[in-house]
């Protein structure tokens, strides 16, 4: 650990200055106030320009996994200890230049799996059971229109891309709507009753629906292309809760249009908040706006995990979610 992991900053009484580069509910700001000096800067050119102006204060910043933290905006920061991660990803964050200086880098595994595991499958039944159309048909009074013969979920075989905390609960969910479960890491994940996949290509051969619960980063950068939107084939589902990178989004509205898949649900979209025109304009895709991980239960928990790890940083004590170390 850095030797700035010490509680030198907080004699007197005084607080760690802390950056937030990212927009927190209001209870969850009021949580970090309280225990730290809050410099908010949502924007880089605000982050560039708080570092100008006060850099050499800054002891932690608290990111999402998203938001970049460069490794300028680290270099402008000397007495940088610690980068707090909200959620499971972390690839927002130049690792080489922060762990090159011996910065604690933390983030929120397992604090919104169940939650993310619960909206995945939610958006699999929206878009498998064509809930959107029939809900915006009986509102205008088009009672039944369009016919109501949609699959179910029962006997579907489920692929899950990425066995981690939220793939697991996936998984689980899947077999309690009796689907079939296979799944593909890197590795096979000991001691679980799935069927692993040799590959990717293999996963969606075999799947009716693949499950995205991948992180980001370029090591899985549209691994999702054409190659395995194909082998899923038009009788298949595509639905990510990962990031929105891993998905190749053109491969992906291609695949729609041609009806070479049967339809998506994403809550993550690569360059989101932006998405495509010709991607909200299919009626075989289901939309939500990166949220699957909130809830008032996940908020809560989340913003105490970073609270927790910042303060065991100060005290001088181990984080209690360090990234694993091969990131």
């Amino acid at each position: 650990m850095s030797d700035r992991s010490s509680k030198r900053g907080e004699a007197g009484g005084l607080k760690p200055d802390v950056l937030l580069a990212i927009d927190l509910a209001p209870f969850a700001l009021d949580r970090l106030k309280a225990r730290f000096t809050v410099h908010q800067a949502v924007t880089p050119e605000a982050r560039t320009d708080l570092a100008a102006r006060a850099g050499d204060r800054i002891r932690a910043i608290v990111t999402n996994g998203t938001t970049p933290i460069p490794a300028v905006l680290i270099a402008a920061l000397p007495n940088l200890g610690i980068i707090c991660a909200q959620g499971v990803g972390h690839e927002g964050v130049d690792l080489p230049a922060a762990q090159a200086r011996g910065i604690v880098i933390t983030h929120g595994t397992g604090i919104n799996a169940g939650c993310v595991a619960d909206h995945a499958l939610a958006l699999f039944l929206a878009v498998l059971r064509d809930i959107p159309r029939f809900d915006a048909a009986v509102r205008s009074g088009r009672w039944r229109e369009g016919g109501t013969a949609r699959p179910g979920a029962q006997g579907r075989r489920a692929g899950i891309l990425g066995l981690g905390g939220i793939g697991s609960r996936i998984a689980r969910r899947c077999a309690g709507f009796d689907m079939a479960v296979r799944y593909h890491n890197r590795r096979p994940v000991p001691d679980v009753p799935w069927d692993y996949a040799p590959s990717l290509g293999d996963l969606c051969a075999w799947a009716d629906v693949l499950f995205v619960a991948l992180p980001g980063g370029a090591a899985t950068r549209h691994c999702v292309g054409r190659a395995a939107l194909d082998a899923l084939g038009p009788g298949g589902f595509l639905i990510n809760v990962g990031r929105g990178s891993v998905v190749d989004t053109e491969a992906l509205i291609e695949a729609l249009e041609a009806c070479r898949l049967a339809g998506a649900a994403l809550d993550v979209i690569e360059g989101e908040p932006a998405v495509p025109a010709s991607l909200c304009a299919l009626p075989n895709v289901v939309l939500s706006p990166h949220i699957a991980g909130r809830s008032p239960e996940t908020l809560e928990a989340t913003i105490g995990q970073v609270v927790a790890n910042l303060t065991a940083f100060f005290a001088g004590e181990p984080v209690l979610s360090p990234i694993p170390e091969r990131a």
